[in-house]
């Protein structure tokens, strides 16, 4: 198995023992991303919408460091700390993702690292006619 490391300064770097994604032949497995801003690794400020775009910006960065983009996402998962939020992940959602649809997960948690109140992570694939069914 070849596996290829991926790796932006455009995300949160890896808090732990990690990597940002790793690409497995045409597919993407996307580490949890939580509402860090890359340049000061520090939570976002703001409310729960605010954490959410954070998400959703750094899932994006990691996407397109491997080549793809969130339209690749076939897979997403949503961990929120308060399950109450999740019509304001569906109504931000809309803003980056078109239908169809990746498929996708949302677990309520009873804590997330560094007291984030949501995490997301994805499997996406790229370039799928290199690899016909």
């Amino acid at each position: 198995m070849n596996k290829e490391i991926i790796n932006t300064e455009l995300a949160p770097q890896a808090i732990g023992t990690y990597s940002q994604a790793v690409k497995v032949g045409n597919t993407i497995y996307l580490s949890g991303q939580i509402p860090l801003v890359p340049a000061t690794m520090q939570l976002v400020e703001g409310d729960i919408s605010a954490q959410i775009t954070q998400v959703f910006n750094n899932l994006k960065a990691v996407a397109e460091a491997a080549g793809g983009g969130l339209s690749d996402i076939v897979k997403l998962n949503v961990f929120l700390t308060d399950l109450a939020h999740f019509p304001i992940v569906n109504e931000i959602m809309g803003r980056y993702f078109k239908a169809p649809y990746p498929a996708r997960a949302a677990v309520g948690v009873a804590a997330l690292p560094k007291a984030a109140q949501v995490e997301m992570d994805a499997i996406m694939v790229v370039n799928p006619q290199d690899y016909p069914i």
